[in-house]
């Protein structure tokens, strides 16, 4: 009988990172899923572009990770969401606008360009704006509403109240899957919305912009739910397709490497599907780096991994698992 999965969050990994990369994407980055594993395996282009968008991302990622440890000994509060902005922010735009810290200034959301007089929408002023923040934490602390509900008002109201001078979006859409999982609708905060609100981002801003400017409250929520519901089945269909993958690799590996480590190598082309071979060998607990570089000849023979650099002296070769990137992102080639 086959071995079972060290740690069943690892087949979740691959859409925890494409939601960084879309969320960010909604902001105006532009790296892919797959340009994100490579560069995290040391294989990145060379620019301005690519390394901010990088390190968006994986500032995302960081956050994310604080916020849920936090969770494990407390509700969400002001100041877990301040720490989380700090990282978020951290060497990025909008570093030099405070990050972790409410603004203490009139901020206003328009096009390049625009000035206060003719902004799309003005957040409330920083006096109002610390009443409304209070109000907002005791929201979030509660259990009265259906938790769908909850979630949409309180990512609603953050929007809108708009505490900090950047970075309110990534925020905000951080906040879905953590009050999710504080109110016990997930066991952990891994719920993504953001492939759905960036295919529909200008319903998305005009839902938003119609509770303040109409008090169309309804109209939100039914854009919300509709989003949940639809997301839910993406999400779901790419889950069962990561499932039936792993499946099917560990069968495979198994009978490729007659390995006992060939399981535990399938667990870690998951949680890192892109990698470097001395990394692979540490994180999969091989003794020794020969064994682990049979196990990859063995795998990228049996057209499970492909390597896409070959080492050569201090430079190692680095081997990715594409299928399962094509799965979490739904596209059939990795660059």
């Amino acid at each position: 009988m086959l071995q079972t999965l060290r740690d069943p969050g690892v087949l979740l990994s691959p859409l925890t990172v494409n939601e960084a990369v879309l969320t960010s994407k909604i902001e105006g980055t532009q790296a892919t899923l797959d340009e994100v594993y490579l560069h995290d395996a040391g294989l990145t282009a060379d620019s301005d572009r690519a390394r901010s968008d990088f390190e968006e991302i994986s500032n995302y990622r960081a956050a994310v990770q604080i916020a849920e440890a936090s969770l494990v000994h407390r509700p969400l509060t002001l100041s877990m969401i301040k720490t989380a902005h700090q990282r978020l922010m951290q060497g990025v735009r909008g570093k030099l606008k405070r990050p972790g810290a409410f603004r203490r200034e009139q901020n206003f959301i328009g096009k390049r360009g625009d000035t206060i007089e003719n902004a799309r929408f003005i957040p409330p002023n920083p006096v109002v704006m610390e009443t409304a923040l209070q109000s907002w934490e005791t929201y979030l602390q509660s259990d009265d509403d259906d938790p769908i509900v909850q979630v949409a008002l309180a990512h609603a109201q953050f929007e809108i109240i708009h505490p900090f001078m950047d970075g309110n979006g990534r925020l905000g859409r951080m906040l879905i899957p953590l009050l999710l999982h504080q109110r016990r609708a997930l066991t952990r905060p891994m719920f993504y919305l953001s492939e759905y609100l960036e295919s529909h981002r200008q319903e998305y801003y005009d839902r938003l912009l119609a509770i303040t400017e109409e008090g169309d409250w309804q109209g939100w929520l039914t854009f919300f739910a509709n989003a949940v519901i639809s997301q839910a089945e993406t999400n779901l269909g790419k889950v069962r397709a990561i499932h039936d993958l792993y499946e099917e690799l560990k069968r495979r590996a198994v009978e490729a490497t007659h390995s006992q480590f060939a399981v535990a190598a399938i667990d870690t082309l998951f949680e890192k599907p892109v990698i470097q071979a001395p990394e692979f060998a540490k994180r999969a607990g091989f003794n020794n780096r020969v064994t682990a570089n049979n196990i990859l000849r063995a795998l990228e023979s049996e057209g499970i991994v492909q390597r896409l650099r070959e080492g050569s002296g201090r430079t190692p070769a680095i081997y990715a698992l594409r299928e399962l990137i094509n799965v979490a992102e739904g596209r059939r080639i990795l660059r």
